[in-house]
């Protein structure tokens, strides 16, 4: 199987640079939690990764079918626990303004199943995707 490397490096006392092939992604706290918000936080990186993998599967579907939809709209939100610190559940929405919406339930159905990043956590975290 193949595998997937992402290198980090310390950049002060709270940023780390993350290298993905040839991407930078600076990763802090915001200076509420003692950082230099010089960069989004891990967790936050998470949700957006969550939405990024699903959103590339979900239009890779739309093209492989030469849909006209193009106004796709997706907010991920993470409900935290207390202790351990985690995320309790994560919820993915889907928001477009296509009229099939049988067909783009489809689709996200789909992309949810094809997205690496959702089946690593569903086993983890109480994980929902829908449509708007």
């Amino acid at each position: 199987m193949p595998t997937i490397t992402v290198k980090l490096q310390q950049v002060d006392a709270t940023t780390t640079a993350a290298q993905i092939r040839s991407h930078a992604i600076d990763i802090d706290r915001p200076q509420s939690k003692g950082g230099n918000d010089k960069g989004a936080m891990g967790g936050e990186l998470l949700l957006a990764s969550l939405g990024g993998c699903f959103n590339s599967n979900l239009l890779a579907a739309i093209r492989a079918r030469d849909l006209a939809i193009n106004d796709i709209a997706i907010e991920v939100s993470g409900e935290l626990a207390a202790a351990p610190a985690r995320f309790a559940s994560i919820e993915l929405v889907v928001n477009s303004s296509y009229a099939d919406r049988e067909t783009l339930e489809k689709l996200v159905t789909m992309s949810e199943r094809a997205c690496i990043v959702a089946n690593t956590l569903k086993n983890s975290v109480d994980l929902t995707v829908s449509v708007a």
